[in-house]
């Protein structure tokens, strides 16, 4: 069934994003040259349209399924095959429909930013209020050591709004964005598959399969840009996968500290993010102005071709990631020597931060 999630969905998706290509050349929906963007071609948008779509449809189908086929007695060994509870899944379709419903809305305001440039605290209103939609009412929230469920939802809305971010500026190079989500999803995965937790694992899975389909056209060099249409909404769905996967079990008193999983999984993303925010407000600009200073930019400027970025990339997210992967299995000197070697690769990137900073900037 694992298998065929992920199948399904990178399939579904790349065929999505092979007809999207197409019908966004002919609409002229398309990413053109600027000041703010390294490319200097134009290039097809609209790849959130496909990676939407993908998602919608697979849990869409899920859930009829489910819900029409496997409780009424049909194909039950689909059920005991795939290990899945009709009735606690039948018992999360609300759920569900929140979480699509919040993907649909962080489309429809990516789409709409892709085409009109909206202004920056419109785009984080509606984050934050379909975030703490999500966060109150789709369980997607943290909940361990919070009793009060709305302080709960409020800091988990935090998240989500901060994680959409840190991937709207991923999105600033062939195949970074897609290809980093993946990497983190699949540790959540990973994590998930060891909970137990077999409907956060399948949601993963359907992700990390419509992100594949799409990384066949995006990746460098990428014949298709997923835009903020699909950028919001990958973003939200790594922080979907991180909240709702559980890395603290308290009733088997085991340790604490796998609870800082996603901060380590993550800290390449929110490294750029921050430290691109930071820069950017010192030199007095506004954080939410696109530029080319991100650390796949300086990386490029040290030489290094597209397709050698994304994989420096790839490789400084899988050394925290697979560090991250051990963090239920260690003491405490193994949680101390994991976080050190999470610093220790956010300091690699500083030190190439660090070499370029009298280059000329651009943009």
């Amino acid at each position: 069934m694992a298998i065929a999630l992920l199948a399904g969905s990178f399939a579904l998706s790349a065929v999505l994003t092979a007809c999207v290509k197409k019908g966004a050349v002919r609409a002229g929906f398309v990413s053109r040259p600027a000041s703010d963007r390294y490319h200097q071609n134009i290039i097809p948008l609209g790849g959130g349209i496909a990676i939407v779509a993908t998602l919608v449809a697979v849990v869409f189908a899920a859930i009829v399924v489910v819900k029409y086929l496997v409780v009424p007695g049909h194909f039950g060994w689909l059920a005991e095959r795939a290990t899945i509870d009709p009735a606690d899944f039948l018992a999360r379709i609300d759920e569900l429909l929140v979480i699509l419903l919040s993907i649909v809305v962080l489309f429809v305001l990516g789409l709409w930013d892709d085409k009109k440039h909206l202004g920056p605290f419109f785009k984080l209103g509606v984050q934050f209020a379909v975030a703490f939609v999500a966060a109150a009412f789709a369980e997607i929230r943290v909940e361990l050591f919070i009793e009060s469920r709305i302080l709960a939802s409020v800091l988990s809305a935090f998240w989500i709004v901060l994680i959409i971010n840190a991937f709207n500026f991923l999105d600033n190079m062939d195949g970074a964005s897609a290809g980093i989500a993946v990497i983190a999803s699949s540790v959540l995965f990973t994590a998930a598959a060891f909970s137990g937790q077999i409907l956060v694992g399948g949601l993963a899975l359907v992700f990390i399969g419509t992100l594949l389909g799409f990384l066949v056209f995006n990746f460098p060099p990428a014949g298709i840009f997923m835009g903020d249409a699909g950028s919001l909404v990958v973003g939200f769905f790594v922080a979907l996968l991180s909240l709702r996967t559980t890395y603290y079990h308290e009733a088997q008193s085991g340790q604490w500290y796998p609870v800082f999983m996603p901060l380590v999984v993550m800290a390449v993303p929110l490294y750029d993010f921050i430290s691109v925010t930071l820069l950017r407000i010192s030199q007095g600009k506004s954080p939410f102005v696109g530029d080319t200073q991100h650390f796949s930019h300086r990386l490029k400027r040290h030489g290094l071709t597209d397709t050698q970025t994304v994989m420096t990339l790839y490789l400084a997210t899988l050394c925290t990631g697979l560090g991250a992967t051990f963090l239920s299995q260690v003491d405490l000197a193994g949680a101390v020597l994991i976080f050190v070697q999470t610093i220790l690769v956010l300091s690699i990137i500083a030190v190439f931060e660090t070499t370029v900073k009298n280059d000329k900037e651009a943009g």
